[in-house]
């Protein structure tokens, strides 16, 4: 007799909830992480600018979870302390102290999206889409974590949208970040119609891939096709889309130039916890790159697909490879670069930073 208990998968996924939520327990940043401080000896200094759609306190600058009406711009100085760990975050204690944690040093609002410039020419820029349950303190210093570490040379641009930044909020964020699909498009129409604006590198993680794509489609089915060919890559790093709804996006895309790439992992736990939530659907993010569906998947629609699952994982989640992916690309910036001309299913290698190929 079958029972009406709790099935194989139902229970599976209760208990990499478990496994996530207990992830979550430690004491997560507050808005004092923000405070400005003075600033002091430090291994670096970066300029982000930030475009939100979260609401923020007049008085007190602090971002909430509430949906702005229009965009709101600012500028922030962040101290990366001399002894960081790379792919970590030194988090402040209620006072940041620059020679120790990541702290902001300045906060300055700006009238519009103002490109800051390093020097004369033009000034390349990388767009980042945090994904859901995250903080904007957490999304802010994750993009200098990465721009550090990674020893990016582009103007780092933060897109925050008002994730509730919280485990149960998955539904809420969801709506937020489709609330804020028309903002991402017309910001990157911004950028592209900017004579000053170099290569526009767009990069999505978790949901925030799913923003960027359907930002993309947007911008396609609106005859934005200059802005989407202003584009220099689009990456997305485990994606949070249904693999049936990321193929109907792409029909309408298209093939971009360079192919766009999908950062995967199947034993990504959180895109588990995703897919369980919607209905056992699977997520393109956790995808197997040596399926020979996958492979076909990203050959036909012109993505390059690159199974990122030997990099090491930042977190219990496996959700956040992304942060220690950077790490190769001072050194290997010129081969990685040649490798995103090509479309299909990959694993990276990461000791010699190199693509092997799976299909033939």
């Amino acid at each position: 007799m079958q029972g009406h208990g709790i099935g194989g998968r139902g229970l599976q996924t209760l208990c990499t909830v478990a496994v996530v939520l207990l992830s979550a327990c430690a004491p997560r940043p507050g808005g004092e992480t923000l405070t400005v401080v003075p600033e002091a000896e430090a291994a670096q200094s970066l300029a982000i600018t930030v475009a939100s759609t979260r609401g923020r306190d007049p008085q007190t600058g602090t971002y909430t979870d509430a949906r702005a009406r229009a965009l709101n711009y600012e500028r922030f100085t962040i101290a990366i302390p001399p002894d960081h760990e790379a792919s970590k975050i030194e988090w402040p204690d209620e006072k940041p102290d620059p020679s120790r944690s990541f702290a902001v040093t300045a906060r300055d609002p700006l009238p519009g999206l103002d490109i800051h410039r390093s020097g004369r020419g033009r000034q390349d820029v990388v767009v980042f889409v945090h994904g859901y349950n995250q903080t904007f303190p957490e999304s802010l210093f994750r993009l200098a974590q990465v721009t550090a570490d990674g020893h990016l040379p582009e103007q780092p641009i933060l897109f925050a949208w008002p994730s509730a930044g919280t485990v149960v909020g998955y539904v809420a964020d969801k709506d937020a970040a489709l609330y804020s699909r028309d903002e991402l498009a017309a910001m990157l129409g911004t950028l592209a119609a900017d004579p000053d604006v170099g290569e526009i590198t767009l990069f999505g993680h978790s949901m925030g891939g799913w923003l960027v794509v359907e930002a993309l489609r947007q911008l396609r089915l609106s005859g934005q096709d200059a802005v989407i060919a202003r584009l220099s890559d689009v990456v997305l790093a485990a994606p949070d889309i249904d693999v049936d709804v990321f193929r109907k996006q792409v029909e309408v895309i298209g093939p971009l130039d360079p192919p766009m790439a999908i950062l995967v992992a199947p034993d990504d736990r959180a895109l588990r916890i995703s897919a369980g939530l919607a209905g056992a659907r699977p997520r393109i993010g956790r995808t197997s790159a040596s399926s020979p569906a996958v492979q076909a998947l990203a050959k036909r629609y012109g993505v390059l697909l690159v199974d990122i699952s030997a990099i090491g994982a930042v977190d219990g989640t496996h959700h956040n490879r992304f942060a220690s992916l950077v790490q190769l690309m001072p050194e290997r910036r010129d081969g990685l670069a040649q490798a995103r001309a090509q479309v299909g299913a990959f694993i990276l290698d990461p000791v010699s930073a190199t693509l092997v190929a799976l299909s033939r």
